[in-house]
């Protein structure tokens, strides 16, 4: 999820860049629109003329952060072959997230855990978010010849995943995560006996 050069340049992009990284490593109120201007190099002015206010900013982060954190997802699971394979890569994906440094778990639920009782806008970002990451795994769950509602209980694997190794600060559940979401996924696919 890198920001290109040309990107990288543009005063917008390094405004995005530095408030997505300051947010999510220390919280949104905890972090104010001077520190966001001393780490992008933009000046408070051009700042408040790209983002009128901090929640203007909180949501322009949130809604980025979400468009690149599903195509990434989906860029490693549909690089997988379709099926049940395509599944088990959500896990296997999520592992990987787990392992960089600086995870701290979903900037979604920090953010609405943070402001969702007092931001409309964060909680809606937020709902939209999960029920994107859902919508997604409905298709890889019927792609792989199994019912719908199973996306339902695969997610509620996912974000318990998360939740578990922010806190745990390891990578391990999300193993454990996939090895109940293909004990679901083999039974909801197994043949029907009489």
């Amino acid at each position: 999820m890198e920001t290109t050069a040309t990107e990288a340049a543009t005063p917008e992009a390094r405004v995005l860049d530095a408030a997505g990284t300051l947010f999510y490593g220390r919280g949104i109120q905890a972090v104010g629109m001077d520190a966001i201007r001393a780490a992008s190099g933009v000046s408070l002015k051009r700042l408040y003329q790209l983002y009128p206010s901090k929640d203007v900013l909180v949501e322009a982060c949130l809604r980025r952060r979400d468009a690149r954190w599903r195509d990434a997802l989906a860029g490693y699971a549909d690089a997988r072959p379709a099926g049940p394979e395509r599944v088990m890569a959500v896990f296997d994906w999520l592992h990987q997230w787990f392992e960089e440094p600086d995870f701290r778990g979903c900037a979604f639920v920090n953010s609405f855990g943070e402001l969702g009782a007092a931001s409309e806008t964060v909680a809606a970002v937020a709902r939209d978010h999960k029920d994107a990451f859902r919508r997604y795994l409905t298709g890889l769950v019927t792609g792989a010849g199994a019912p719908a509602a199973l996306a339902d209980q695969l997610a509620l694997l996912a974000e318990g995943a998360i939740v578990t190794a922010a806190v745990s600060g390891g990578a391990e559940p999300a193993l454990r995560a996939k090895e109940a979401a293909r004990v679901l996924l083999e039974a909801a696919v197994a043949p029907t006996r009489s």
